[in-house]
Parts: C-alpha cells; structure tokens; sequence
C-alpha cells in the first residue's frame, strides 16, 4: 500500500480495449510489480471478462479493484432516447453493478448518462428537463447499487464528447435529490482541465460528493508530463476528505473503438508502458510533497 492517504492505480486501456480477461492476466502481474495497489476494470462487453476469473487474478497479483467502469458506446443512453435503449442501459449498468459487487470493486464510475460523442444543444428549460430525465432513469439503478453496497461515480465529460455534464456544479445540479450515500462523482483530470477554470476550486465545490478519481496528462498521456497544477489539485483531494485511489487512465491509438472516441490519434509517451511507470513516479514524488 502506498504511505500516502490515496491508493494509485491504472487502467487497463493504457495497454488493450477491449479489456478481456487475458488482457487482464497480461496487465495486472506488470502493475503489481511496478508497485501499483490497484487496477480499474472496464466492463465494455458483457462476455469480455467473467468476475470468478477475474478475481481470482486480483488475488494472485495482490491488487485490489478500484472500481469497474462503465463504457458508454452508441446505443448506451438515458437521457432523450427511446424507452427500449433506456431499458437496455439500466440493463447494462446493473450488470456493471453485479460485476463490482462480486469483485468487491466499492464503485461504478463512467459517463453513466449518455453515449460518447452525442451532443446536442439545450436552451436552460431543456437542461433542467434533461437533468430531470436522467434522475428519473438512474433511480432504479442507484436503487440496485444500493442493494448491492455499490456507489455510482457519475463522470462530467469534456464538452467535444457531451453536451450533458461537462462540470462539477452541472452533476451536483443533475443528481439532486438522489441518495448521496449511492451516488456521487469521478473527476477526471483532463475533462476537468478542459471545462473547469480551477482544478482545486471545482475539487472543493464537489468535496463530499467525490467517489473515483482519474488522472493523466493535459493530452492524456503521462501525470506530470503536463502544466497541470498538481500540487494545488492533490492539496485540494486532501482538503476535501477525499481518500479514494488515483487512477492513471490513458489510451493505446491501437484498437477502433475507444481511441475514436477519445480522439487518441498518436503515442502519448515514448512507450505505453512509460505513461503507468513514469506517471507512477511522478505521483508518488508530488504526494510526497503534498
């Protein structure tokens, strides 16, 4: 376990999408050895991974889960869409919630509200009617988290991949009224980047709410390779109460699916190993300081 106060992680997509289970047996001996102490899980496929495997490989590494992420493809959605798709993403991310459950991952984390790359505009009366849809079709899933002693990490996205929640007062706004003991938010340092005007300030805005932490690069590559303001962000994690790992979530240009949709169109370090080792480094040395 690290001697700081946050668990560091890395995701899986740093190297393979989909992420199956042998891509998790290629993955998680390397992140253990490195030092990691823990390792989201993407759920993008139902049948891309079984729990009982999976957990048998965490155990083996000696890492713990983070949380399983919810991928969010054409066809995913809960907000102006048509009763059959919405049925078909509760569906999907009550899955997720099992998954987790029986992984013993604490979180659902993702863009749980509307596929990648589906924007569209809304005048303040369509916002707050969206906003209201979005209660609507998540309560039964917040409802089955809850069951399951699993919380629902909802993912403000940069304003090129949604036009629904790009920012932290937006998902404060949006998940109003639903339990805050299920439901809450993952920041995501490069959307934040993009749509917050201070890193700290929007931590401390969501400060109580913050359930999954991702960080990378301002161009998703390495932690630290960047301008960012890490001391200020992590000082501001710390602040706020929040305890929850750090997970270092890039992408390999390499497969058609998620590089389109986070626009990966080139190496974003010198080896895709580098961005997990060398972002590893770098967060250990800033929390040193923190």
């Amino acid at each position: 376990m690290s001697a700081h106060a946050f668990p560091l992680g890395a995701n899986p997509w740093i190297w393979h999408s989909p992420v199956t289970y042998e891509a998790l047996g290629d993955v998680l001996p390397r992140l253990s050895a490195w030092g990691f102490d823990c390792v989201e899980i993407p759920l993008e496929n139902e049948r891309d991974w079984a729990p009982d495997s999976v957990s048998k490989l965490l155990k083996a590494s000696g890492l713990t889960p983070a949380a399983v992420i919810a991928v969010m493809p054409p066809g995913r959605d809960l907000v102006r869409t048509d009763p059959r798709t919405v049925r078909i993403t509760q569906d999907y991310l009550h899955r997720c919630v099992d998954a987790a459950q029986a992984l013993n991952a604490p979180t659902v984390a993702g863009p749980v509200y509307a596929a990648v790359g589906r924007a569209w505009r809304m005048d303040r009366g369509e916002r707050v009617a969206a906003y209201e849809e979005l209660r609507q079709n998540l309560a039964p899933v917040v409802d089955h988290a809850h069951a399951a002693g699993v919380r629902i990490a909802v993912e403000p996205l940069n304003r090129y991949e949604t036009s629904l929640l790009n920012t932290v007062d937006q998902v404060l706004e949006a998940l109003a009224g639903l339990p805050e003991d299920t439901i809450g938010l993952a920041l995501d340092v490069y959307h934040q980047n993009i749509e917050e005007r201070s890193l700290p300030d929007a931590v401390h805005r969501a400060a109580g709410r913050i359930l999954h932490v991702q960080v990378c690069a301002n161009d998703r590559g390495t932690p630290g390779a960047d301008s960012l303001d890490w001391t200020g962000f992590l000082a501001a994690l710390t602040t706020s109460g929040y305890r929850g790992p750090l997970c270092i979530e890039s992408f390999t240009a390499h497969n058609d699916a998620i590089a389109v949709a986070a626009s990966v169109w080139r190496p974003l370090a010198a080896t895709q190993d580098a961005i997990a080792t060398d972002g590893l480094a770098f967060l250990h040395r800033v929390l040193g300081g923190c």
